[in-house]
């Protein structure tokens, strides 16, 4: 029997499968007669690239070397009990302590003729301080459970075409420029904001000589502290963001695999299966993360417009700069985890026209090949309108009707299994978007109709 004809069938445990597309058949055979014999070769090829990508754990000089050294200059190592300690020991100074004492003693004096910029410092202080607490402890709990490759699904990329690795590879590399457009202007910023708050404050420490240079060494601890908060917040706000990258570019596989009319359905499923699989996993992974970050950042900003609006002092660069840059700041992250998340589900919820749309042109060939056409008897192709339409035949080989039903069974399971990335049950889509903007601007409009007259 032809192995053509068989009737498909869906196979659920995917993992051993492996999805190629146009691009992966089109490789010249000559690539791998290369690498078998000349192993040298592949140090030039990148490691998610390579055809004996089936590593299991990580390596020194791999694709995640900026992260992990990002994550050394960050006091982030978890990799062994001393860098643990490290770790905790330098949050513990630079998330709480530093910035209580700086709130504590820092004073303006009477003869400055600048506004009191302490109330709006505090204000920074308290949810930067919180965002970082709670990016802390969820790193903590991954890095724990799951480890940096696990956490980013890179050991499933084995399974993947050659179009997402490389894809993946390219959104490594484009993550720290997402970092660094953030971090290097608000760095700045923030620079020039405390030296001249520096230059103006006065700081009163007990039992300490009043030529002791307070202000030089609060100056750094200060600058350091934020530099830290800062970087802790965003990096998971940055691993958020890949890990939905990831998904996203292998719905733009999926959708290759639609674009090939002859594609199987079996394999279209599995792939999605394995998909939707990550997806939950990821929504799990981070909805406390993005909740947390959601009631901080709307506390304290609606906090800081209550406080602007009371306030009846000028305001100017050196008492509410720090304002301005917390919530840029914050703004800025958090934005990357919702336009992410709203993006994977976007995809999600698009693929069902897609998986219609194919199904109709696969269809349709189908229908209009030799086998589906009507074969109609000599004596009924004369004129004779009394001719008994019932002695019609229609020739349809079993094998075709079963192919439609699996085409149809997947279209079905895609309508009822679109959705993305999910809080608790709620797809985080651009309709939850909008919601949220509508709450976020009655919540400010509240605030405006109560302190203008």
């Amino acid at each position: 029997m032809n192995p053509t004809n068989e009737e498909p069938t869906i196979d659920i445990n995917y993992s051993g499968r492996h999805v190629s597309f146009a691009e992966d058949k089109c490789r010249p055979a000559e690539e791998e007669t290369i690498t078998q014999h000349h192993p040298s070769n592949n140090n030039n090829i990148p490691l998610l690239l390579q055809l004996s990508y089936e590593r299991s754990k990580s390596m020194m000089h791999d694709e995640l070397q900026n992260f992990r050294i990002s994550l050394k200059w960050c006091a982030l190592d978890h990799s062994s009990c001393v860098g643990k300690l490290i770790s905790y020991v330098v949050f513990v100074f630079l998330a709480v302590v530093v910035p209580l004492l700086t709130s504590v003693f820092v004073r303006v004096p009477a003869s400055s003729p600048e506004d009191d910029p302490i109330s709006f410092n505090m204000l920074v202080q308290v949810p930067e301080s919180t965002l970082a607490i709670i990016a802390f402890f969820t790193l903590s709990c991954f890095f724990r459970r799951y480890g940096l490759r696990q956490l980013l699904f890179l050991d499933m990329l084995r399974d993947d075409s050659s179009y997402v690795r490389r894809g993946y590879r390219v959104e490594l590399d484009k993550s720290f420029r997402y970092l660094a457009y953030i971090i290097l202007p608000s760095f700045f910023l923030k620079l020039a904001h405390k030296i001249i708050f520096f230059s103006a404050v006065k700081i009163s420490a007990p039992h300490l000589n009043p030529t002791f240079p307070l202000n030089s060494i609060a100056f750094v601890l200060v600058l350091v502290s934020w530099l830290y908060r800062t970087l802790v917040f965003l990096m998971l706000c940055v691993l958020f963001r890949l890990t939905c990258e990831l998904q996203r570019l292998r719905f733009e596989g999926v959708h290759k695999l639609f674009e090939g009319c002859g594609s199987d359905a079996s394999l279209i499923f599995g792939e999605h299966v394995r998909i939707r699989k990550q997806l939950w996993l990821t929504s799990h992974r981070y909805r406390f993360f993005i909740i947390g970050c959601l009631v901080t950042i709307t506390v304290s900003q609606l906090g800081a417009l209550l406080l602007v609006l009371a306030s009846k002092s000028d305001k100017t660069f050196f008492n509410s700069g720090d304002l301005l840059i917390c919530s840029a700041v914050q703004l800025s992250g958090f934005m990357l985890c919702l336009v992410g998340a709203a993006r994977i589900t976007h995809r999600a919820q698009g693929i069902v026209a897609i998986a219609t749309r194919w199904h109709l042109l696969v269809t349709n060939a189908s229908c209009d090949s030799q086998h589906c056409k009507p074969q109609i008897p000599d004596g009924l192709a004369s004129d004779n309108s009394d001719s008994d339409s019932s002695d019609i035949k229609i020739s349809v080989i079993p094998q075709q009707f079963s192919m439609f039903q699996t085409r149809q069974s997947l279209v079905t399971y895609l309508q009822h299994n679109k959705g993305g990335i999910t809080l608790y049950g709620f797809t985080l889509d651009r309709g939850l978007l909008h919601t949220l903007f509508a709450f976020e601007l009655s919540l400010v409009l509240w605030i405006l109709s109560r302190n203008i007259y």
